[in-house]
């Protein structure tokens, strides 16, 4: 058996039915599993440059995409029986029919035959390499910001912030002053919680607009622009609104220009330069003003009075605009449906379905982008009766 799998013959898929559903074959099956032992592309490409083809059933139950639970199968014969090789998800498989019961055959003969025979094929092997298309997986960066403002959202939203029901009431009596730190310590750790998300919020939500803008320029970039790396990186590192702007120009698809004076462009462009301020530390007062107070020489005079929430928690909701954290949401949402409302109806399904996958492809050869696989991610085992 040292080179039983060497040793095997691809049998027509008419033929392997006949002896399937025959009872010369003895009913004795076997499963090996394994992953990179053999690359799954040197598998391949060694069973197609010495059996030709995959000629395995499963072949003609896969559905022509990517989305299958079985990529690929060669059925082979040889003299103990059938020997079935399957490219999955997440391993390839051997499926053994027949009479292999106590020969002492094991996966690592399977590995160890398969490799020391990979370099009788590699003429072939290379031609083959040669002819497949090369995609390079990577995550699609709007959608990763996307999912992280809608995470942030669902925290925000699940500790149901309240100001009028949550607020500790100053204490005036002796027993409301013995539990008013425990009370008000409870509460500010909860909203501090809730003033970092918000933070990250405002943050975040002009990014998932400029996110959108730069996928749009990689996915719908002239082709001259996008074949010069100089051209490229010139449209895609300038200003924001300059980008925006240049949109109809630097891309194809567009039905008409996007006009910046818009009240969708012109609210997102004010959530941007406070996005600037907010991550860069601006220190603009008027921006950042909390209220006023006077003073005669070293003599505060306030203009009312505020109690410990408003001078704290309250101080933390308004330096974070946390009402408006919601307005802002709307404000990209409404930003990136105007722009996509420019585009010409098949340019667009095209770019809401791209804008939903969290990866994708990118051939350098061609320059196209691609949707390679399903968002979702399934696995299966065979199992026999007995087990």
């Amino acid at each position: 058996m040292e080179n039983y799998f060497l040793n095997q013959q691809a049998i027509n898929p008419s033929c392997l039915i006949k002896i399937l559903q025959g009872d010369k074959l003895p009913n004795e099956s076997e499963i090996w599993e394994f992953t990179n032992e053999i690359k799954p592309i040197d598998l391949y490409c060694y069973l197609y440059a010495k059996y030709g083809p995959p000629n395995g059933l499963q072949n003609f139950f896969r559905s022509d995409d990517s989305n299958n639970l079985i990529h690929w199968e060669w059925a082979l014969v040889g003299e103990l029986g059938i020997t079935m090789i399957q490219g999955q998800n997440f391993r390839s498989e051997v499926l053994l029919r027949g009479n292999f019961k106590d020969k002492g055959l094991t996966i690592d003969d399977f590995i160890s035959q398969i490799k020391s025979d990979i370099g009788s094929q590699g003429k072939k092997i290379s031609e083959l390499r040669k002819k497949l298309e090369k995609w390079t997986q990577f995550v699609n960066p709007y959608k990763r910001i996307e999912s992280a403002v809608d995470q942030h959202f669902l925290k925000l939203e699940s500790l149901s912030i309240n100001p009028e029901v949550d607020k500790v009431p100053q204490a005036t009596t002796l027993s409301e002053w013995n539990s008013f730190g425990d009370k008000f310590s409870a509460i500010s750790d909860k909203y501090s919680y809730a003033m970092g998300l918000t933070f990250g919020l405002r943050s975040m939500l002009p990014v998932l607009a400029e996110s959108f803008v730069n996928l749009v320029i990689f996915i719908l970039c002239r082709p001259d622009i996008k074949m010069n790396e100089r051209l490229f990186q010139s449209a895609i590192r300038q200003p924001i609104d300059i980008r925006i702007q240049s949109l109809h120009i630097n891309c194809i698809g567009f039905e008409s220009a996007v006009d910046y004076s818009s009240d969708e462009c012109k609210n997102f462009h004010t959530l941007m330069n406070e996005r600037n301020d907010l991550l860069h530390g601006n220190v603009e007062v008027n921006k950042l003003s909390i209220g006023d107070v006077y003073f005669d020489k070293n003599i505060p005079l306030f203009l009312q009075y505020e109690d410990f929430w408003d001078k704290s928690i309250g101080v933390s909701m308004k330096s974070v605009k946390f009402d408006r954290i919601h307005t802002d949401r709307d404000v990209v949402n409404k930003f990136i449906q105007y722009i996509v409302n420019k585009l010409k109806p098949e340019v667009k399904e095209e770019i809401e379905m791209i804008m939903e996958k969290g990866q994708l492809g990118f051939n350098y050869k061609t320059g196209r982008v691609g949707v390679l696989f399903p968002e979702h991610m399934v696995d299966f085992r065979g199992a026999f009766k007995d087990e």
